[in-house]
């Protein structure tokens, strides 16, 4: 005879295999037609390979082609189907290489002049008209560990670090789908130990959500089975983040039922139910409506799901009260609507979240308060000093956020937030006492922004010492939007060079003994001037006057367009100038982190419009963030064929 335990657990298990097969409930709102993206494909098509055709066959096909492809690139192959994925891959990689002077390569025997070049970039940039009206497909997604310990609580009572112990996914485009057997088994554990904390042992009160299914024994000639039918309704209509289809709750109800075959009471039938809620697909992957009209092949997302994908990509949780009635309503998807809520889940503390899911890959915090330092070098990086650098960075981007400012005060800003610790390396140690955050007003140019950030500086620094070219490339993917091509292979690292030739040189002029290498010269030259006008943060982001070996720091440098700079100071200046292309990075990359998936082909022309918009406003935040939760792909998803 089985035991009490063993029968839940296979109850429950056999609930998830259930409610996997289950059909989704789904809802048809009514919404306006479908916005006019139309683009001249076939004119663009004509007009992409007239432009691209002769470059490629005077300068890539000898080494990129049917009969060669060096490095996996058949240019050939890639100009009789310009616009698939596979493709742009090609060209994008073309485009870095021709920009950087990568390609053609140095000893080839013809280069194009620099005006046929660039022309060849022009073209690559026209690229995305030969995509069609493509909001793409919505991405099936699991909970991420913080989402799921959000999830629990708010639906639940419990405590979010109940979900500790789960291994954690990437934020933002490249979310996990799949399920192993150890992972259900761990969803079951966590389940379990939640509804102990939300319904104890016992019969002491449970927790405010569950009172009124759990609080008191049915009376007396109640139909327990249409009482369990409603609870049913109730929890999982909650727990799913939409209404449940009839198919779901008789499977519900047949939980219940086996419970009840078991010999548990209508509470622990009750219990055993809303475990198989909390181990369903339904309650741990976000999912659009299953069920499609027929003959369409592009839909809008049903108002829940609407609910949910905007609730998650701000709040990193369930819907809340008013999300969910307006989902109810159908009255969620009306433009202006939605802009509203979005502005209130702005207002909200819990928009916190954005930062921490978006705004640490973003700048490249995640791996901070792990990231190893010379403890010789460096002994004040403890876990409060790592914590205090990242709450740095939380707080900054919030008060962005918050105040509805240009995402150039990223860039450029008088202020900052610091605390005791912290405020050491900022060399203001005076002005700022205890472990508390505050909001500090600076007044070092070199500081203020991102770039004087000791977090940030520190995330793209070694161990022991700074590095200009991870420094570089910071800036021009994580802020400019630059592609910077791989290093090539076989390249000897910086700290392959002989110790006693390099004994009394500067990083700067080790770096620059590197570039004398041809092969490396082309992407330094562009990426090492960034690097160096940074050189005067050491690696955990403290001001200094002379480098490791004792020698000066030279910051000055040179950017295209005859920019000079000879401080951070002045580098910050000059990228501030590139409004348009900060603003552009950042609307790519928080599009992207916010459909789960990378940018491709139609969503550059989404991208165009979303520009066009927020330049309006001058690039403030709370514009760039409604304009990408009204835009197109956001609210419209692509059926999957057959």
């Amino acid at each position: 005879m089985t035991t009490p335990g063993t029968t839940c657990l296979s109850l429950a298990l056999t609930a998830l295999l259930a409610l996997i097969s289950a059909p989704a409930a789904h809802a048809s709102p009514d919404s306006p037609d479908f916005p006019d993206h139309t683009t001249p494909h076939a004119d663009a098509r004509k007009s992409f390979l007239a432009g691209v055709t002769p470059f490629v066959n005077a300068y890539c096909t000898e080494c990129h082609s049917d009969r060669k492809s060096k490095g996996g690139l058949n240019y050939q192959s890639a100009l009789k189907d310009p616009g698939s994925p596979a493709s742009r891959k090609h060209w994008k990689q073309a485009q870095a290489n021709v920009k950087a002077h990568d390609m053609p390569p140095k000893e080839a025997d013809r280069q194009p002049p620099d005006d046929e070049r660039q022309r060849f970039l022009d073209w690559i940039g026209k690229l995305k008209f030969l995509s069609p009206q493509d909001p793409g497909l919505f991405v099936i997604r699991r909970l991420t560990r913080t989402e799921y310990g959000n999830t629990l609580h708010d639906l639940l009572g419990v405590d979010p670090a109940i979900a500790r112990d789960l291994p954690d996914e990437v934020s933002g485009a490249g979310y996990l789908n799949t399920l192993s057997p150890l992972q259900s088994e761990q969803y079951l554990e966590i389940a379990t130990k939640a509804l102990d904390q939300a319904l104890p042992p016992n019969s002491p009160p449970a927790s405010e959500t569950l009172k009124p299914w759990f609080s008191t024994p049915p009376a007396d000639g109640t139909d327990l089975k249409a009482a369990a039918t409603t609870a049913a309704r109730t929890l999982a209509r909650n727990a799913f983040r939409r209404p449940p289809s009839d198919a779901e709750i008789q499977t519900l109800l047949a939980v219940f039922d086996l419970g009840r075959a078991n010999n548990l009471s209508h509470a622990d039938s009750l219990r055993l139910m809303l475990k198989a809620i909390l181990v369903s697909p339904q309650f741990l992957f976000i999912t659009p409506a299953t069920a499609s009209p027929q003959g369409q092949s592009i839909v809008p997302l049903d108002d829940h799901q609407l609910a949910s994908r905007l609730s998650y990509l701000l709040w990193a949780t369930m819907p809340d009260a008013e999300l969910s009635t307006l989902a109810d309503n159908g009255q969620l998807h009306h433009p202006d609507t939605l802009k509203a809520q979005t502005l209130r889940l702005l207002a909200d503390p819990r928009s916190r979240a954005l930062f921490d899911g978006f705004g640490t890959q973003w700048l490249g915090l995640g791996d901070l308060k792990t990231k190893t330092f010379d403890p010789a070098k460096f002994p004040q990086m403890s876990a409060d000093l790592r914590d205090a650098m990242i709450d740095e960075a939380r707080l900054f981007f919030d008060s962005i956020v918050r105040e509805n400012l240009s995402v150039i005060r990223f860039i450029d800003s008088d202020y900052t937030f610091l605390n005791a610790p912290l405020a050491a390396l900022y060399g203001m140690e005076a002005a700022v006492n205890g472990p508390e955050m505050r909001r500090v007003s600076l007044t070092d140019p070199n500081r203020g922004g991102i770039l004087g950030m000791p977090g940030v500086l520190a995330a793209t620094s070694f161990p022991n010492r700074t590095s200009p070219v991870r420094r570089g490339v910071f800036v021009l993917e994580q802020i400019l939007g630059e592609h910077v091509p791989p290093a090539p292979p076989n390249v000897p690292a910086l700290d392959k060079q002989n110790p006693t030739e390099v004994a009394s040189l500067t990083l700067r002029q080790r770096t620059e003994l590197h570039r004398t290498n041809a092969v490396c010269a082309n992407c330094h030259n562009i990426l090492d001037p960034i690097g160096f006008g940074l050189e005067n943060f050491d690696a955990i982001g403290r001001w200094r006057a002379q480098d490791d070996s004792g020698g000066p720091i030279d910051a000055a440098g040179d950017l295209p367009g005859n920019h000079h700079f000879a401080s951070p100071r002045d580098l910050k200046s000059i990228i501030a100038t590139r409004s348009a292309d900060i603003a552009r990075n950042l609307t790519e990359k928080l599009l992207a982190y916010a459909l789960c998936r990378q940018l491709e082909g139609y969503d550059e022309i989404i991208v165009d419009q979303l520009m066009a918009t927020i330049a309006k406003d001058d690039f403030r935040m709370q514009s760039l963030i409604t304009a990408i939760v009204t835009s197109y792909p956001f609210t419209h998803r692509r059926i999957t064929d057959g």
